[in-house]
């Protein structure tokens, strides 16, 4: 039995909206929430600018008791448990029940170890100071470390996985929540990813020379994907959040409903035909966009807007082609098509979570968000697509199905196919 999934609820931390509210808004005006940052100019890294979440640690006290709000060190796991609770808020769910939620699970992803907090531990270890570590250490190290806290917060009982994907981790860990349901396994899942990118991670980046450097006295300027001028990312901190419901489980509790998901595929180029650690091979997009779309039952005609990966870099013309390719549609012909990124950067495993509550939000408003700072559009891509799909400025028209998709570090691709819910099917 095939089992139609919706989206009911949403949480987001971005760098340029904390909560839904201020993040719509943001997409629909073209905030940027980039920033420069005095500590990576005193560092003397090429790329002095980032996405940060204007968050303090006070906020957290609303989401987490005090225990854990004493105990707790890292940032991407802050973001992730703000995020969730969010989330599970807006789906009309409560806190403090006492029973396990055995119809619920979570899948929730992160990529990189937060080495900032694990150089604070390491120094007290060398200091000769373990003892004074505390008890709640190991919860910082572990990589399910952010799906025990969301769990444990809202008493989920059901599959309770931490993924890794570099930056299809988000997409992915939706694509893992929609099987479950799929197959039977849970009737709720909440998934997600989060990411906090500290001054170490910013460094091994900036030492490979890939991250935007021509625009750190402009940094609202500094990502521009689909540019001529792009010059790189700009990395990015945040989370995204999700609740996917069975449809019959959402409309029998009278949930609101968000959108649909109508199918997804993740796959892996396995770093041949062009492949590497590094970048995607074309076979492998093609074949997940391609997949996505049957997982789907849509043609590519169907597709309405495509939420990019298009991260500010020369991958951006490869990308555009293996869409054309995949979908067979090119020219004016080509769906609308935007990046996130061009306003918040790239927040790596975070980046598909983000983004996926951005199409989610697009889809129910019927909007389009602007792709800023396209001043200059690569000529490159528009030999495959006419200017008019890549809108500079926010777009009201009729959105009713939509892929995201995003491709990681170790060749791996996801996407996702979005839809406004109709009841009839």
């Amino acid at each position: 039995m095939s089992r139609r999934v919706v989206v009911t609820g949403l949480g987001v931390v971005s760098p340029n909206g904390m909560g839904v509210p201020a993040f719509l808004d943001a997409m629909r005006n073209g905030v940027s929430g980039i920033r420069h940052v005095p500590q990576y100019e005193a560092l003397k890294f090429n790329c002095q600018v980032a996405g940060i979440p204007q968050f303090e640690w006070e906020r957290l006290k609303n989401y987490v008791s005090e225990v854990v709000f004493h105990g707790l060190q890292g940032r991407a796991i802050a973001y992730g448990i703000m995020a969730a609770v969010d989330a599970w808020l807006d789906a009309g769910n409560s806190l403090g029940n006492d029973t396990a939620h055995w119809d619920t699970g979570c899948v929730f992803g992160s990529s990189v170890a937060e080495v900032e907090t694990v150089r604070k531990i390491f120094n007290r270890v060398d200091a000769g100071e373990a003892r004074k570590l505390g008890s709640r250490v190991v919860e910082q190290f572990m990589n399910s470390g952010i799906t025990a806290y969301i769990s444990g917060r809202l008493g989920l009982g059901n599959r309770i996985i931490a993924n890794s994907a570099a930056c299809a981790t988000g997409t992915q860990a939706i694509l893992m929540g929609y099987e479950y349901i799929q197959q039977g396994l849970a009737k709720r899942m909440l998934v997600g990813s989060s990411e906090h990118v500290d001054p170490y991670i910013f460094a091994a980046f900036d030492s490979m020379r890939i991250l935007s450097r021509k625009f750190n006295q402009v940094p609202e300027k500094a990502s521009r994907p689909m540019s001529q001028s792009a010059g790189g990312f700009v990395p990015g901190s945040g989370s995204g959040a999700l609740i996917l419901e069975d449809l019959e489980y959402a409309l029998q509790r009278k949930a609101k409903i968000y959108a649909e998901l109508l199918g997804g595929a993740c796959n892996s180029g396995g770093q041949r035909n062009g492949g590497s650690m590094t970048a995607p091979a074309a076979p492998g997009v093609i074949k997940c966009i391609t997949d996505a779309l049957a997982s789907a039952r849509i043609d590519a005609d169907s597709l309405d807007l495509i939420s990019g990966h298009l991260t500010a870099t020369a991958a951006d013309t490869l990308e555009i082609q293996n869409w054309c390719l995949a979908l067979d549609r090119n020219g004016r012909n080509f769906p609308l098509i935007n990046s996130l990124k061009s306003m918040i950067g790239h927040s790596l495993s975070a980046a598909g979570s983000i983004e996926s509550v951005g199409t989610v939000l697009q889809i129910h408003h019927q909007f389009v968000h602007p792709n800023i700072n396209l001043e200059d559009p690569n000529p490159e891509i528009l030999k495959l697509i006419d200017l008019s799909r890549m809108p500079a400025q926010m777009v009201e028209t009729e959105i009713n199905t939509v892929a995201k998709a995003n491709f990681g570090f170790g060749d791996v691709n996801a996407c996702l196919i979005f839809s406004k819910y109709n009841q009839h099917g």
